[in-house]
């Protein structure tokens, strides 16, 4: 006799920029079993491509494709396999993700030049415009739109513009940004943008996907550096096979993707989301100021996803200490990652209402055992 299980409650809310915590009925979806090979799941593929386009842009002429791994793995198959020998590629950096695709590149022996802003610096447009003028060698110009080493969110309208006027190749990280901050792709003139299931679409991990303009997806047969990242051929084995991806697919991760899709609809779309994300940054930022906490960030540089708070400096105060209080009592948040800064970040995507950000405030308000809340300026 077969036993039934209940989900677990969860212990704790992930205020993370993802994996972050899901819905009961995305965690459902996951419970049953499916065949790669089978018509069922590989619409259920289709589906899911068609509704990724859908959400990032309203003309014609784009195209999704999904692809295994984390969502370094996705920018690593895009920077592998769109650049070709003759390339070069310029990156815009604030952070740990903007350096990542730097190095990814350097491991892929692609020439690079790396325009870095500094980890509290919003991207050099300037700098850019500067560049591409000056080195004609430079093919394609990639950014990380939000940034969450940090939590900036960088101004890929203005990078778009230049990029456009020097008619380069506009490959947009959106991992943390993409269905949780409103964007029209087509509008912005990307020819790349990448993202991840586990992120603002609130899906767990084991893909990233591509959203691409059909026609640059078309002439990058040939390019890739890589059999498993190869994305023109995963891409061409999706479009000719009804869904079919080339090797093992995660089908748990996607059943429950495509869930977390039909959650998204139900919110009402993106503009519902990134309302309450903002609402959601908004409460939190607020209540910590309250007990004395500052932001790294200012507020005009700040995005909805995660939010970097100086640590306090007193000297009883220790980050693994305050990070168990906050587990024991119900939320988990993230270590810092500023080199040159002692802070922690709190994020707010994902099955997280504005309510739990006040409920948090709560709670660190009674986490602070430090004697006296002596918090950086």
């Amino acid at each position: 006799m077969k036993k039934t299980i209940d989900l677990p409650e969860n212990p704790y809310l992930l205020l993370t920029p993802g994996p972050l915590t899901t819905s009961d009925t995305v965690k459902t979806a996951m419970l049953k079993d499916w065949c790669t090979w089978d018509d069922d799941y590989n619409n259920i593929v289709q589906d899911v491509r068609r509704k990724l386009v859908d959400l990032a842009t309203k003309e014609n002429g784009f195209t999704s494709v999904l692809m295994q791994g984390s969502g370094t793995a996705s920018v690593e198959s895009v920077i592998g396999s769109v650049i070709p020998e003759s390339g070069k590629l310029a990156v815009l950096t604030n952070g740990v993700y903007g350096n990542r695709i730097v190095e990814i590149a350097e491991y892929l022996n692609i020439p690079v030049v790396a325009i870095d802003s500094g980890e509290t610096g919003s991207s050099n447009v300037e700098k850019l415009d500067e560049i591409l003028a000056s080195d004609s060698a430079i093919t394609h110009v990639a950014v990380v739109h939000c940034e969450t080493t940090t939590g900036m969110l960088n101004p890929i309208d203005e990078v778009s513009k230049v990029v456009t006027s020097h008619g380069k190749v506009f490959i947009v990280d959106a991992m943390s940004s993409f269905a949780g901050v409103e964007m029209d792709i087509a509008a912005l003139n990307i020819d790349f943008l990448i993202s991840s299931a586990n992120k603002c679409i609130q899906g767990v991990p084991g893909f990233g996907f591509v959203i691409a303009r059909t026609e640059c997806m078309e002439q990058i047969k040939g390019i890739a550096r890589s059999l498993s990242l190869d994305l023109y051929a995963q891409w061409k084995c999706m479009e000719d096979n009804n869904g079919k991806w080339r090797f093992t697919s995660p089908t748990h991760v996607v059943r429950a993707f495509y869930q977390a899709l039909l959650e998204l609809e139900a919110e009402g779309g993106i503009a519902q989301r990134a309302a309450r994300y903002s609402n959601s940054q908004r409460t939190l930022v607020k209540g910590m100021r309250i007990l004395g906490f500052d932001t790294l960030l200012q507020d005009s540089d700040h995005s909805p996803i995660i939010t970097s708070f100086y640590s306090p400096t007193d000297a009883g105060y220790s980050f693994k200490e305050f990070y168990y209080k906050l587990k024991s009592r119900g939320f988990v948040i993230y270590p810092g990652k500023v080199s040159n800064a002692d802070c922690f970040r709190i994020g707010n995507i994902g099955d997280v209402q504005p309510e739990d950000m006040t409920r948090l405030v709560q709670v660190i308000s009674e986490s602070m055992y430090w004697e006296e809340s002596s918090v950086v300026a």
